[in-house]
């Protein structure tokens, strides 16, 4: 089955929910086995080559693990597959107009600004505690000339850590591996004490228990690495 025939592809799409679906009706749980390939070809009409492609797709998107010699097994819950995409999707919007990688920034931004009302009204004095400590950490590297990327990712976690949410710590994660994408098609960005500035402001608005201006300051935040990737690419993405 050649797969740049649309019909084709559409057939292995179809098995591919088809698989999906055997999962979800069977209840099976990350680490449970799924059935065996002849098993799976039987019970979804299809053959041993075909199954093997959607197969292979399903293990790419994170969906099942293929322990060879074992056998095939729901995957654990993650985001790996998610944030390989994500980066690879900016980075390469960068050789072009860098819409997408433009497009990111904008989605991290609405998403921070909208829920920080919410975890700040969960932060504990312990968590406000650790969340200065991170920004303390951002302006020491920055005092010194040093990048604070993974820095700048523990100020975001913990910001957002009140609200346990498993989804968005993944995305968190995937955003962070974007900007990471970027600076390497970029290269480092010129380390400001302005960039640590901003966080402290962020910090402080929490501290204060003013959503509105927190919410203000984190969608400001965004605002450099939005100018960064437009001035790589030659102005506004179309």
């Amino acid at each position: 089955m050649p797969p740049n025939r649309p019909g084709a592809q559409a057939r292995l799409r179809a098995l591919q929910e088809g698989i999906i679906e055997l999962i979800l009706e069977r209840e099976l749980e990350p680490g449970e086995a799924l059935p065996t390939e002849t098993e799976l070809a039987a019970l979804l009409g299809t053959g041993r080559n075909t199954l093997r492609e959607a197969l292979k797709v399903l293990q790419a998107l994170g969906v099942i693990e293929i322990r060879h010699g074992f056998g095939m097994f729901v995957a654990a819950s993650g985001f790996g597959a998610l944030v390989d995409g994500l980066a690879f999707t900016a980075r390469l919007s960068l050789r072009h107009r860098g819409r997408e990688a433009l497009e990111l920034v904008e989605v991290r931004r609405v998403l921070e600004s909208a829920l920080i009302g919410g975890s700040m009204a969960l932060m504990t004095p312990e968590r406000l505690a650790g969340l200065e400590a991170a920004v303390r950490r951002m302006e020491a590297l920055a005092g010194s000339g040093e990048h604070f990327v993974e820095a700048d990712a523990d100020f975001h976690r913990r910001l957002f850590e009140p609200l346990d949410n498993g989804l968005l710590r993944g995305l968190l994660d995937a955003f962070q591996a974007v900007y990471r994408g970027i600076e390497r098609e970029l290269g480092p960005g010129v380390v400001s004490p302005g960039a640590a500035a901003l966080h402290r402001g962020i910090y402080e608005a929490v501290a204060a228990g003013d959503a509105a201006r927190a919410a203000e300051r984190l969608g400001s935040h965004f605002d450099g690495m939005r100018r960064r990737i437009e001035a790589a690419v030659g102005g506004p993405a179309e």
